[in-house]
């Protein structure tokens, strides 16, 4: 079976496939429109695209998706609602910079519930884990990297259920930090990365951030990209969060993988 992605809302008949042991793959609709230009095939209503999708995917062979087991997908959820009242409180404190009287008083209150919300959803996370042992022992082993703390473990649990299980490359490729050529004959352009997992993304920059200044062997990494080979700021940064994938990769694969 193979879907287009649709903003969320192919997650649920993914899940039911997969509960039913069906194959399933999830492709982006970029792609599939890429592939029909490349046939030839400019006309588009609902027969021809489910038969383009059916080629595409006799075709290309997209990757499966992996099924996520129940706590996985509850780990999710709960994430899920943490980013957005961290979003909500970022917007809020925005609008409290400016706001005054009634409106700075209701602001101050909300924040404040957010807060509180915040704090619970995090304790809850951390229970979650605690009390289902294979997501324990994963974030255990996770953590004994420096730098990656219980948020970063828990987003890694949730939404890369491939990590320990793939290689590395196509680790890096699904989170968005692998740089792809663009070089054309003696032509040689900047590498680029594009698109990933954006809720891992984000928290890896985050914990990519604190670790090339506070990780002695990661902020080593840091300034010779940066000094020695002469690269921007973005793309250390984006090395180093590569990097941490690859350990965090290597650490659940292998049992007997040392950071010493």
């Amino acid at each position: 079976m193979i879907c287009e992605a649709t903003g969320g809302y192919e997650t649920a008949i993914v899940a039911a496939l997969l509960a039913a042991d069906i194959e399933v793959c999830v492709v982006q609709p970029a792609r599939v429109r890429n592939f029909a230009n490349a046939k030839g095939w400019l006309a588009k209503n609902d027969r021809i695209d489910a038969r383009l999708l059916a080629v595409f995917g006799e075709n290309i062979r997209p990757r499966l998706e992996v099924s996520a087991t129940p706590e996985s997908v509850r780990l999710r959820e709960m994430l899920d609602y943490r980013r957005i009242t961290s979003e909500q409180i970022t917007e809020l404190n925005n609008r409290f910079e400016l706001a005054s009287g009634y409106l700075k008083e209701g602001l101050e209150v909300r924040i404040a519930a957010l807060k509180a919300d915040l704090k619970n959803v995090e304790n809850a996370l951390t229970a979650h884990i605690a009390a289902h042992p294979e997501l324990a022992a994963k974030a255990k082993r996770m953590t004994q990297l420096k730098g990656v703390g219980p948020v970063l473990a828990a987003t890694v649990l949730a939404y890369l259920p491939e990590l320990g299980k793939i290689e590395d490359k196509m680790v890096a490729s699904l989170v968005g930090v692998a740089p792809h050529p663009k070089d054309s004959g003696t032509s040689k352009f900047r590498r680029r990365v594009a698109s990933g997992r954006f809720q891992v993304r984000n928290v890896l920059y985050m914990a990519a951030i604190s670790e090339s200044r506070s990780n002695p062997i990661l902020k080593t990494f840091y300034d010779r990209l940066r000094n020695d080979k002469g690269n921007p700021h973005k793309v250390a940064i984006v090395a180093v969060m590569r990097k941490i994938l690859v350990v965090l990769n290597k650490l659940l694969a292998d049992p007997q993988f040392s950071l010493a």
